[in-house]
Parts: C-alpha cells; structure tokens; sequence
C-alpha cells in the first residue's frame, strides 16, 4: 500500500485549494495519508524561498491573478487577501497533529475546515475559538487544542527537519513512499496518476 506524506502551512491558500482532492486520491488508491503542517518561513529560509511579504511586487501581482485563476477553475470560495492573513499558523498546526495522534474525527474536514476559516471566512486561526470550533465541527474533542501542545509543539518542529532532509521547499507538498515528490495543487492530477501506475 502506498503512503503519502502531505507537507503543509495552515496559511497556505495552495494547500486551501486542494480543498478535498488529495483525500479523495488517497482513498481511490488505497493509500495512507499521513498530514504533516510545518512552519513555512524557516522552510523557505532553509530551502531558498521568499515569503510573500519579502517579494518583488511583479511576483505578488503574478501571485495574485493565479490565486483568481486557481480559484475560477477549482470552483472554490477564496477571498485573496484575508483580514487575518499572515497570523501565527502553529496554533492550528498543533492542532492538527494532535487531533491525527488522537484519531476518532475527520482529518480531512478539519485540515479544510482550519483553511476554511482563514481564506473564507475571514477568521484569525491562530485564536483558540476558531481552532476549537474546527476541531469539534471535523469529530474532535476540542480540548485538544489545550492537551497536545507540547507534543505539537515537537512534531511541528520534527516536520520541518524531516521536509528539508526530504526536498520539501514549499506549500502543498506531497511525497509519495518518500521518494516521488509533487509540488502544489496543479500536480494532483500527477500524483494520481502516479499512484495509479500511469505516471
């Protein structure tokens, strides 16, 4: 059976785009999926990327008719410059990790529903609220926004470590039994095809 490790930020509308496709893949193909959120600016500082805020402005204006685009063809809500955008994303990504530790709840729909919060609706996901509210809409004790944050705190940093010895330089990022490797939601259609032999 194929495994597929997923390499994301929470702060990632690439990542927010794959809405529910890499989960779907996954399923169709019998494979695992294990999520992996990290902290993308020392990614890119290691990797030799360039946060948004540090880019040239004909690279953010580029940025920002492929996210309308992206948008357009998904089919997806996005709202391109959202109130609390960039805030603090390890406070959904402990989250997360706890939740995948706990198990019990929906992975997929809280991993969309943390997007969900930031790139439509407009909410500060680094807020206890909001990611207790998403943890209890996916099947989750929301208390585990409180209980697993040391344990967090430790994979969110191992993940990181583990992306750059992997060749994970950006936000989606997706390796399939560590050795193929797919950058962004445009190469979902490859990783299918890869996993279905084709590719």
């Amino acid at each position: 059976m194929a495994h597929i490790d997923y390499y994301f930020t929470t702060l990632s509308p690439w990542a927010y785009l794959c809405g529910s496709r890499v989960e779907e893949i996954a399923a169709k193909h019998g494979a695992s999926l294990t999520y992996k959120p990290l902290d993308i600016g020392q990614l890119f500082g290691r990797t030799g990327g360039t946060l948004p805020k540090d880019r040239h402005p004909s690279r953010m204006e580029y940025r920002m008719q492929e996210l309308l685009r992206a948008k357009k063809k998904t089919g997806m809500e996005l709202t391109p410059k959202p109130a609390f955008w960039p805030t603090n994303g390890a406070p959904a990504s402990y989250a997360i990790i706890a939740a995948q530790n706990a198990g019990g709840g929906d992975m997929g729909k809280l991993v969309q529903g943390i997007f969900r919060a930031c790139w439509v609706e407009e909410k500060d996901i680094a807020t206890d609220e909001v990611v207790k509210s998403a943890l209890e809409a996916a099947g989750f004790d929301p208390k585990l926004a409180d209980s697993g944050l040391l344990t967090g705190a430790e994979t969110y940093a191992s993940n990181l470590e583990e992306a750059v010895n992997n060749g994970v330089f950006g936000s989606p990022f997706f390796i399939v039994d560590g050795d193929q490797r797919f950058w962004g939601q445009d190469r979902l259609d490859d990783l299918d095809a890869h996993l279905a032999g084709d590719l």
